[in-house]
């Protein structure tokens, strides 16, 4: 039995209440959902998947994505709600020794985007808030931290995990790091109407940073668009899209417009990921799908 999930805050919370709730023995594996959507992964009998693309050959499933939604019978639990961790920790409440409410509400918080401007610009005054923006889910190599914050989270209330040197360490590099980051956004961002749109295909390495920053930046957008490329060759460009947190009059689910383009996501927030010889096509498509902002769950 394996807990299959994707490399961010919700995804290592599920792992975390997962574990607690099952006899899981061996490694978490990390991956993907534009893999899972594409078949590269391989899922066994007896895996158990989070927050991710339903697989048939798993034993359990657990998500809350709106484009994810399936019709046919599974085990597990689907629901459209503001975290997947959200969804495990009701459907085993039984079964945690520890009272993990206080880290679910943190995570709907987080996952959800429902947060203040205080929050997005001064993460580093609430803590939960900080520690997500560590779990970045673009290096593999960051693969033995998630396991650590599954651990930490499984044991310790955030005081005590914030007080780890690794966990400290990486909290200290996402302020500095926010710092150089809001710079960039800047220099990489251009409004266009109601959009603002980041490109950060020239750059060697994507930037990383505080992802709800640029909704800050430009209160007169309602959705931000950033592209950039999905890996170190160049072959593939990935686009993710995101209603403004704090200017909510984007009409369009965005989720269910990038399924259309080999991605997916939840009504406010997607991303896709596609063949570079694709992108002249897909991404004035999607740029215009915004610019009209019209309903599109119809």
């Amino acid at each position: 039995m394996r807990i299959v999930t994707r490399p961010d805050f919700d995804g290592v919370v599920c792992a975390a209440l997962l574990y607690e709730a099952e006899n899981v023995k061996v490694p978490v594996k990390w991956v993907e959902p534009n893999e899972m959507q594409k078949g590269l992964v391989d899922i066994q009998e007896g895996d158990i998947l989070a927050n991710l693309p339903y697989d048939a050959r798993c034993t359990l499933w657990f998500d809350h994505h709106h484009t994810n939604r399936i019709d046919k019978p599974f085990k597990g639990s689907f629901k459209i709600a503001p975290s997947a961790a959200g969804i495990i920790f009701e459907y085993y409440k039984d079964r945690f020794k520890s009272d993990y409410s206080e880290l679910i509400k943190a995570t709907d918080k987080i996952d959800s985007a429902d947060l203040s401007l205080d929050e997005v610009l001064y993460p580093e005054k609430y803590g939960y808030v900080l520690l997500s923006m560590t779990v970045l889910g673009h290096d593999e190599y960051d693969e033995l931290y998630w396991n650590r914050l599954v651990d930490l989270l499984r044991e310790f209330e955030i005081d005590k995990v914030l007080e780890d040197p690794e966990v400290k360490a990486r909290c200290h590099a996402v302020v500095e790091n926010n710092k150089k980051y809001k710079a960039i956004l800047k220099e990489n961002t251009k409004l266009k109407g109601h959009m603002s749109i980041t490109d950060f295909r020239s750059f060697d390495k994507t930037p990383t940073g505080n992802r709800f920053l640029v909704y800050s930046m430009f209160p007169e957008a309602v959705v931000n668009v950033k592209i950039r490329y999905a890996n170190n060759d160049k072959e593939k460009v990935a686009v993710s899209a995101g209603h403004s947190i704090f200017n909510r009059n984007c009409n369009v689910n965005v989720g269910l417009m990038l399924s259309k383009f080999e991605g997916g996501g939840h009504r406010g927030a997607g991303s896709c990921r596609f063949h570079v010889s694709k992108a002249e096509d897909y991404i004035p498509k999607i740029l215009d799908i915004l610019l009209k902002n019209e309903d599109n769950e119809d």
